[in-house]
């Protein structure tokens, strides 16, 4: 059984390894893209269909704060930084993309029900864990 348990404990600790390496990726591109974003700023000046270019630097700059949200995600382990990140994305596909009544509609109403889940069916230390495998205390939502 012991053998069985430091397997498992082997293999979550790879896993995690994995998960920092992957959130110091997406952090490389943010920072790389990031710096491209700020290079835009001269193009929304110089641009003639300037509303066009200020969508597509929405939209970059939407993506540059899901992935901030994403590696908190994944450095947090919670469900309030998933439900973050999910918020984040709907937002974003409702602002930048050119949807529908009926889209838009339904877009808010999944916001409305992430906010409701977060309000009255969250609980904060659900699957939270310290790295050590004992469960995490009861914490007050964040704000």
């Amino acid at each position: 059984m012991k053998a069985k348990e430091f397997l498992r404990q082997k293999v979550a600790f790879l896993a995690s390894v994995v998960e920092i390496a992957i959130s110091a990726l997406v952090l490389i591109a943010i920072f790389l893209t990031g710096f491209r974003v700020v290079g835009e700023l001269s193009g929304l000046v110089q641009d003639p269909d300037a509303s066009s270019a200020f969508n597509t630097f929405l939209g970059h700059v939407f993506n540059l704060v899901i992935g901030v949200e994403f590696i908190k995600m994944l450095s947090k382990h919670t469900p309030g930084s998933a439900i973050e990140v999910l918020l984040f994305a709907i937002a974003r596909q409702m602002i930048v993309e050119h949807t529908t009544p009926l889209e838009n509609f339904l877009t808010v109403i999944t916001i409305a029900a992430l906010f409701a889940i977060r309000k009255f069916l969250f609980v904060p230390s659900f699957g939270a864990h310290t790295p050590d495998g004992r469960e995490v205390e009861h914490q007050k939502p964040e704000t």
